[in-house]
C-alpha cells in the first residue's frame, strides 16, 4: 500500500454481464475491490475468471453493467464515451501481452502514438519519447523496427509508450506470457523499478506466481468473486 494509504481505485459492488443469444453471462458479481495509490496490485485466477473484464473496467474499455468504477475520486461509469475517452488518454497506460506495436513504425514512433492525442507540439513529443524509450533501457535502438527487437525488446517498448503520457495507473495483461523466464524476469525489475522509484500504481493480470510474487499484494479472482487468497 502507498504510505498515506490513499485509495486510487475504488470498485463497488460492480456486477458485468455479457449477453450470448438469449443467455445473459455473469463474470463479474457484487465485486468489491480497492487499490492504493503506488500499488503494485497482481490479479491472479484461471481462464475465464474475469480477470482481464476487470482490468478493461478499470481502463474504461469497457462499462460495468451495475456499481461503482472510481479512479482518483473521479467516477469512470458514470461519464460519456467522449469524456472517457480523453479520461483515458491522461490516465491509463496499457501493457500488453502480445505488444500491439505497428510493425510498420520504428520504435521511438510507436512510442509516440500516445501523444498524437495530446496538444504537445513535435519537440515536446520527441523529448517524452526519449525520457521513456530511456527509462526502459532502449535509448540506443530508438530507430528499430519491430521485427528487428527480441520479444522482450518488443515489450519494453509496449512499457515506453505506457508510460509516455505520465499516466496515472499502468494496466498490464499478462505482460510476460510470451517471453522466456530470462526476458520476463526483466521486464517485471522494470515494473517494480516504475513502481519503486517513480510511484507508478500498477495492476497487473498474471497466470504465473513467479510474476505475482513480484508485486506488493496478490489477489485472486474467480467466479467473478475476489479472494484474499487462493480458492481451494
Amino acid at each position: 500500500m502507498s504510505s498515506n494509504g490513499e485509495v486510487l481505485v475504488r470498485i463497488k459492488e460492480v456486477d458485468k454481464v455479457f449477453r450470448r443469444g438469449s443467455e445473459d453471462i455473469n463474470v463479474l458479481t457484487g465485486l468489491n475491490l480497492e487499490v492504493a495509490k503506488g500499488e503494485f496490485l497482481a490479479l491472479m485466477g484461471p481462464s475465464g475468471s474475469g480477470k482481464s473484464t476487470l482490468l478493461n473496467l478499470i481502463g474504461g474499455l469497457d462499462r460495468a453493467s451495475r456499481g461503482v468504477v472510481e479512479i482518483g475520486g473521479e467516477r469512470v461509469d458514470q461519464m460519456s464515451d467522449r469524456d472517457l475517452a480523453g479520461w483515458r488518454a491522461r490516465h491509463i497506460g496499457f501493457v500488453f501481452q502480445f505488444y500491439n506495436l505497428l510493425p510498420v513504425l520504428n520504435a521511438e514512433r510507436n512510442v509516440e502514438l500516445p501523444l498524437l492525442l495530446t496538444h504537445l507540439a513535435k519537440a515536446e513529443r520527441h523529448k517524452h519519447v526519449d525520457t521513456a524509450l530511456n527509462v526502459v533501457g532502449l535509448a540506443h535502438r530508438t530507430k528499430a523496427y519491430p521485427r528487428t527487437l527480441s520479444g522482450g525488446e518488443q515489450q519494453r517498448v509496449g512499457i515506453a509508450r505506457a508510460i509516455v503520457t505520465d499516466p496515472t495507473i499502468l494496466l498490464c495483461d499478462e505482460p510476460t506470457g510470451d517471453l522466456d523466464r530470462k526476458s520476463g524476469d526483466e521486464i517485471l525489475s522494470l515494473l517494480q523499478a516504475l513502481n519503486r522509484d517513480q510511484g507508478k500504481t500498477i495492476i497487473m493480470v498474471t497466470h504465473d506466481p513467479h510474476a505475482s510474487h513480484r508485486a506488493s499484494r496478490t489477489v485472486y479472482l474467480n467466479k467473478g468473486q475476489l479472494f484474499a487468497e487462493a480458492p481451494e
